[in-house]
This record gives structure tokens, sequence and C-alpha cells, in this order.
């Protein structure tokens, strides 16, 4: 019965993980490397990317990268996510 029990957490931890959709603001290098179609080159230069230019608006802006097609944005729209880096305000005095 453990094992039972055991091998379905298992199987939901890991799950819940693959539906995870990855963030190309944010993402590190392994993580981009673990989306299909994007290697150590591609992931280097969706690095570069943001870095020089700024967070990714869309996923469409992901065809900026030099390597990365049309056919590349689609095989990877359910996976990518463009969520904009939380950032805390320090809160203002009123007068």
């Amino acid at each position: 019965m453990k094992k039972v029990l055991l091998t379905m957490i298992l199987l939901f931890v890991l799950t819940s993980a693959a539906f995870a959709a990855v963030n190309i603001n944010t993402a590190s290098q392994a993580e981009l490397e673990s989306l299909q179609g994007i290697g150590p080159a591609k992931a280097k230069a969706i690095i570069e990317y943001r870095e020089t230019v700024g967070s990714f608006l869309s996923v469409e802006d992901l065809g900026k990268v030099n390597g990365i097609g049309s056919a590349t944005i689609e095989q990877l729209r359910d996976v990518i996510t463009v969520e904009a880096e939380k950032s805390v305000e320090a809160p203002t005095k009123s007068k």
C-alpha cells in the first residue's frame, strides 16, 4: 500500500512540474534548454536578448531572437509565458 501511495505522489509531483509554464523573462539557461527545440545556443541567445533589450512583452517577441522562428514559437506557445518580474515598490508617504 505504501508503494502505491508513494507512486501516486511521485506521479502527481512530476506531472505538475511538467505542466508548469517556463517564464522566458526569468528562466535560467537550464530551464530554457528543457524546452523542446531550445538547445544551449538558443537558450544563451534568449538570455542575451533579454539582458540587452529587456523583457519579452509577448510570446511573439521570442521571434526577435536570432535563430528562433515562427515554427519554434508555435511549438512552444503552450509551455512558455512572459510574465513580468514581480517588483516590490516602497510605500509612498502621504502628507
